[in-house]
């Protein structure tokens, strides 16, 4: 049977009744994830345990090779069921890490298998789970609807095309899909293949013709439901003039190189013309800071980017952040913001810093976004929290998201709930707060669910 039983990660009285009374059956707004909104759109059956759980995840892949498996049992020519083993050895042993726990709550959740996954249980674990997808028919649509998700904003690039998502609001779900304009490919001009995501728009002649364009695709996004905007960065750089940025932009199309100053300051520029087009339209911008991507150059080459071998960056972006975002406040164009941090030592540097731009336009206006990627885990979220409570105010939070591409990441969220809650009761049993469950459950809802619904502007 799995070690994990109803009062998992809750240490308390107060803790649990928090959990089971106020949190565990909120609605999920999935805010930040990396879901196909074709593969939601198509709603095709699964065909086994593999297909859901492990293809595209490179969270579990990750893991896999820490372990010394065989790239050919992770990306490979291996089947589905030999790659599935491959995963469950590894897990057997991964004490303490997220997915250890992740992956137990999703079998448990979903498939109502609660065998330990490890290597003697594999078998067992792939017949059971396969068996429930065959007579349950399980598809993407089941699996939302059935992790009570309202709202799933996708990730989809500037140039993409959005009739998708009409597709899907004709369906009848019983959730939303919006998509979120994504602004990298824009942003980054230094890539291989920039000039070829840039004409995706269109003959754009120069820097004019290019905003131009990208504001015409935002409105094009707010059409089809958009709510919120993505833009990854390894650091916020400094805002450089426009005549600079036009320079720069005309250089690279026309075929040349840029230098890695004249792409800073490219980015520098393009990232403040992008919050202000978000605050123009009203749209939140989610900001990820942090992560230095694409590490290993030869498996780059070999199966591409989001595979696994991205890691934390230790670039400060302290001082460039408070020049823009005192620049965009000045200006009256600081928009909704989410700031998603992947080095935990600038914690507590970003959540003063938001405290100087926060306003009554929205209750945390500025977010301290949730423990992210390598940080949501059990450490992660509890540092999150205490940062949070620390120097900010925790009741104006959002809560938590699945950042996954996987149809299974929902528990996720539980597991962040028990979290909250087991933090709230410690505290409580401790008299360092009130011990009015009432009022502090209503506090985890709002966290839970209704202050994100609020900030991305109602049902």
């Amino acid at each position: 049977m799995s070690y994990i039983k109803d009062n998992f990660l809750l240490s308390d009285g107060f803790a649990e009744k928090l959990y089971f009374s106020y949190a565990k059956d909120m609605p999920i707004i999935d805010y930040h994830c990396h879901l196909s909104e074709r593969q939601i759109a198509e709603n095709k059956k699964f065909n086994d345990i593999y297909d859901i759980w492990l293809s595209g995840d490179h969270y579990k892949w990750r893991l896999m090779r820490n372990y010394g498996v065989s790239e050919d049992y992770i990306t490979g020519n291996k089947s589905n069921r030999e790659k599935f083993k491959a995963y469950c050895a590894t897990l057997g042993s991964a004490f303490g890490n997220p997915l250890y726990h992740w992956s137990q709550l999703e079998l448990q959740e979903f498939f109502g298998c609660e065998v330990e996954i490890n290597e003697k249980n594999a078998d067992a674990i792939w017949e059971c789970c396969n068996n429930y997808i065959s007579s349950h028919g399980v598809t993407p649509q089941s699996l939302i609807e059935r992790s009570n998700v309202t709202h799933v904003f996708t990730t989809n690039e500037v140039f993409d095309d959005l009739s998708v998502f009409d597709e899907i609001s004709g369906k009848g779900y019983r959730f939303r899909v919006c998509p979120s304009y994504r602004a990298d490919k824009m942003v980054n001009i230094e890539a291989e293949d920039y000039n070829v995501y840039i004409s995706k728009l269109g003959a754009v002649k120069d820097l004019n013709d290019f905003e131009n364009r990208l504001e015409t695709r935002l409105k094009e996004f707010l059409h089809a439901g958009a709510k919120a905007s993505d833009l990854s960065l390894q650091r916020v750089y400094p805002v450089s003039e426009r005549e600079t940025a036009e320079k720069i932009f005309a250089k690279r199309r026309k075929g040349d190189r840029v230098t890695a100053a004249e792409a800073e300051q490219f980015k520098g520029y393009l990232t403040y013309y992008l919050f202000k087009l978000f605050a123009k339209h009203g749209i939140c911008a989610e900001l990820h800071i942090g992560a230095m991507r694409n590490n290993n150059s030869a498996m780059l080459k070999k199966i591409g980017p989001d595979t696994g071998y991205d890691s934390i960056a230790d670039d400060n972006s302290i001082y460039c952040m408070s020049r823009l975002f005192d620049r965009l406040n000045s200006e009256n164009s600081l928009p909704k913001t989410i700031v998603f941090n992947l080095n935990p030592k600038m914690n507590t540097e970003i959540m003063t810093l938001i405290g100087c731009f926060q306003s009554d336009e929205a209750r945390g206006k500025i977010q301290y976004g949730p423990a992210w990627w390598f940080l949501d885990n059990k450490v992660g979220m509890r540092k999150h929290l205490q940062d949070l409570t620390a120097t900010g105010h925790i009741g104006a939070f959002i809560g938590m998201l699945t950042d996954s591409r996987s149809f299974l990441s929902y528990p996720r969220h539980h597991y962040f709930r028990r979290i909250l809650c087991n933090y709230f009761g410690e505290m409580m049993s401790k008299g360092e707060m009130t011990s009015d469950i009432e009022f502090v459950g209503n506090v985890v809802k709002d966290i839970c669910y209704n202050n994100a619904i609020n900030y991305f502007g109602g049902k």
